[in-house]
């Protein structure tokens, strides 16, 4: 599990290796550029120029020490240092010298007026203005370099984190004043900003570089955040006994489905029996029976009520664990039965779609939930339970700050789905892909998650592992089929391989 750090911990995390190495901090620098310099010469060829934006502080510092390591190995480059205060770090002063002491540097120090070099499509530009330390906006000289280079048609590459992008929070950001790159090359770790979805068209792709940070530092400094990988949840899963029985693996009730959505409840009942469950019900209006008999006869159906909807609580004593929401619609019965529900359950629950809108409109229901419980918002959703939100960051704050005051867990769905505790703690997942952006997706991550729950995961395991897992049957739906014509169902007829990597990865 990889953590991520705020980034005044990375300061932190610098210092501590530069003492505990113990390392030079201008050595440190150089070890961080021969990184950058080796994986920009592994993707441009000897004949692309280069054009390396540098600015006063340490992030100009390794690009001028990028800039001398790709002269020297015979790229042509052109740098420009931005130096309109008359003060340079340390280690970027030292850097201006040893890069000055190259012949042929093609090196120029810009201190007050600036003339913008000519680029084309085959050129490229190296971004070292401003690295993760930025805590205001871009304005000024400095906003007009970066219009400079998102309006040239050179590819970008930007050092650490594109210039004038924060690490967490650009809530009060300037967008005209933050580079377009087309590929970040952070140094050792993600930024936070680099997962939310409006940041995309400034980070573009993202490599993270090993600098060889001090692992002692980055196990003993705390931080909410971290990102998660197959292996690192695969430990999770679970062995079977050779004598092992349906009754071992739990029984699953599902609440799905109204009239005209009963490819919900299929959806999420299909999921869950492929997430290996020992037993599921499905409570379905009765419009919807025949349909769920027939299209998935491994489950069993409990008839509501109702003709066409959920209007009646579901007696939950015999189930390990419940899941309610995809597809029921938002009739007043339905809303009586889930407030119902909620109320008199202690069995662990998944909330899902209109579980999650109708507590939306009835906000003083997130208090009577059970505790433990998991809900699995994507944005919109999160918007109604917790008030419209500016961008990602405040959504994911504000989803932890319910997550604290309802003792919830929240699966905050997404490119990366941030798994959130009810600490806080913020687990972001890494399978998955745009494919997977289709009706009835997360109808089959309700029904993976209602099969862990009841095979007796710990609600925080079942949704790192379901999430997981669920990501990576998308991902291998994609691989054969495409992600343009990847369906939910596509998804679930996955789920079997899926499950037999994450057993294969356990080992």
């Amino acid at each position: 599990m990889m953590k991520i750090f705020p980034t005044s911990t990375i300061k932190q995390l610098d210092a501590y290796t530069i003492e505990n190495e113990p390392v030079a901090s201008i050595d440190l620098m150089e070890r961080a550029a021969r990184a950058l310099a080796s994986a920009i010469a592994g993707r441009w060829s000897l004949g692309t120029r280069f054009t390396v934006f540098a600015g006063p502080g340490n992030n100009g510092g390794d690009a001028l020490a990028v800039a001398r390591l790709l002269a020297e190995k015979g790229y042509g480059v052109e740098t420009f240092l931005f130096n309109t205060k008359g003060g340079l770090s340390p280690d970027c002063a030292a850097n201006m010298e040893r890069l000055a002491a190259v012949p042929d540097a093609n090196f120029h120090v810009v201190t007050s007026q600036f003339v913008f070099p000519k680029l084309t499509a085959d050129d490229v530009i190296i971004d070292g203005l401003f690295g993760s330390g930025l805590n205001k906006p871009l304005a000024g000289g400095f906003a007009a370099v970066v219009k400079f280079i998102n309006a040239s048609p050179a590819q970008v590459v930007s050092i650490d984190v594109p210039s004038g992008l924060m690490g967490e929070d650009n809530s009060y950001n300037a967008p005209s004043g933050i580079v377009h790159a087309s590929l970040t090359l952070s140094l050792q770790l993600p930024k936070l900003s680099f997962l939310f979805a409006e940041n995309e068209p400034y980070v573009g792709e993202w490599r993270l570089l090993d600098i060889g940070l001090s692992k002692e530092g980055m196990a003993e400094m705390p931080t909410d955040y971290s990102l998660t990988e197959p292996a690192d949840v695969a430990a999770l899963l679970r062995p079977r006994g050779r004598f092992a029985h349906k009754g071992h693996f739990g029984r699953a009730l599902l609440i799905a489905g109204s009239q005209g959505m009963a490819g919900a409840s299929v959806l999420a009942a299909r999921a869950c029996l492929r997430s290996g469950v020992g037993l599921l019900t499905v409570h379905v209006p009765f419009c919807n029976n025949g349909i769920v008999q027939t299209a998935v006869p491994e489950a069993m159906t409990e008839i509501d009520l109702s003709d066409t909807c959920f209007a009646t609580a579901a007696d939950t004593d015999d189930y390990q664990a419940v899941a309610i929401g995809p597809g029921l619609g938002k009739r007043p019965e339905t809303v009586a039965a889930l407030v119902e529900q909620i109320e008199a359950g202690e069995t662990p629950m998944v909330l899902d779609a209109d579980a999650l809108n109708i507590l939306g409109e009835n906000r003083a229901l997130l208090s009577r939930l059970p505790k433990g419980c998991i809900l699995t918002p994507h944005p919109a959703e999160m918007d109604r339970l917790v008030g419209k939100c500016r961008n990602s960051f405040e959504r994911l704050e504000r989803a932890r700050g319910l997550a604290r005051d309802a003792d919830v867990h929240i699966v905050l769905k997404g490119a990366f789905t941030a798994v959130i505790a009810p600490d806080g703690s913020c687990r972001f997942n890494t399978t998955g892909n745009p494919g997977m952006a289709t009706g009835g997706s997360g109808d089959v991550l309700t029904g993976v998650l209602l099969a862990l729950l009841a095979q007796g995961y710990a609600p925080g395991d079942a949704a790192a592992l379901g999430v997981c897992v669920h990501g990576h049957a998308g991902d291998l739906a994609a691989e054969e089929l495409g992600q343009t014509a990847l369906t939910a169902g596509d998804i679930v007829r996955h789920l079997p391989q899926a499950w037999q990597d994450m057993s294969t990865l356990r080992g």
